[in-house]
């Protein structure tokens, strides 16, 4: 459904299209949602602004040059604008991704991004059973495959949780994480508490709070100590594994 236009205006400014976008919108948000929820890195202001704006750049590409168009002169690829989002969410994710001593970080982030931009794109082009079938996965994968790979991985390498409080600009990151790989233990997630929840450990802005989730057969009670133990550091505790 089309509402009328002025003579020689491109059409697919309708209500149709509206909807289109916004189910986009809304879904993307829903993925927002969630990850601003688990405290990653980006959150529910970036997913909803590259899921709609792949949802418009789809449908200026569906519509946007319908005025232009003649038979036999001057033709239309609809694709061409569309595929250039995979491409242009090349940049976005790599700006995401770091490696740290071996240590991928971000790839996941990148990878829901691209997701978000494929769910704003399929709303858009009207298929809207497909973007909803894609979040549904999103989340089934997010939060059914997590628990099985623990308990597939049970048997082998034990995932350890830490939270750790230290002096802002002192440089100690590279500090703990020597300390950590020292003791036998592979750095698997790192993330900064944007809500410190250490007691007794006031956050003033002249501190940060670490989660770290290391994989190893190190000995963690005395990895504990010894981080405990550096200079700088106002607090380390154990925690567990899934709250990281």
């Amino acid at each position: 459904m089309t509402s009328a236009v002025w003579p020689g205006e491109p059409v697919g400014q309708g209500w149709a299209q509206v909807v289109e976008f916004v189910v986009a919108l809304l879904l993307s948000g829903v993925i927002g949602v969630e990850r601003q929820v688990r405290q990653k890195a980006a959150g529910l202001r970036t997913y909803t602004t590259v899921g709609a704006g792949a949802a418009l750049f789809t449908l200026v590409s569906k519509y946007g040059f319908t005025d232009v168009l003649h038979a036999g002169t001057v033709v239309l690829d609809p694709s061409r604008m569309a595929a250039q989002i995979v491409s242009g969410l090349g940049f976005i994710g790599a700006g995401v991704i770091f490696v740290n001593r071996g240590s991928v970080q971000g790839l996941t982030t990148a990878a829901t991004v691209w997701l978000t931009a494929a769910v704003g794109s399929a709303a858009a082009a009207g298929l809207p059973l497909l973007a909803v079938l894609a979040v549904a996965g999103y989340f089934g994968v997010s939060y059914g495959v997590r628990p099985l790979l623990r308990r597939l991985s049970s048997g082998h390498e034990a995932t350890t949780g830490f939270r750790i409080v230290y002096l802002q600009g002192t440089g100690l990151l590279r500090e703990l994480l020597d300390q950590c790989t020292r003791a036998g233990f592979s750095v698997c997630e790192l993330r900064t508490v944007t809500e410190p929840t250490t007691p007794g450990v006031e956050s003033d802005g002249r501190t940060v709070e670490i989660a770290l989730a290391l994989q190893g057969h190190g000995d963690a009670a005395a990895l504990t100590a010894r981080l405990a133990a550096v200079p700088g550091v106002l607090a380390c505790s154990r925690s567990r594994p899934d709250e990281e």
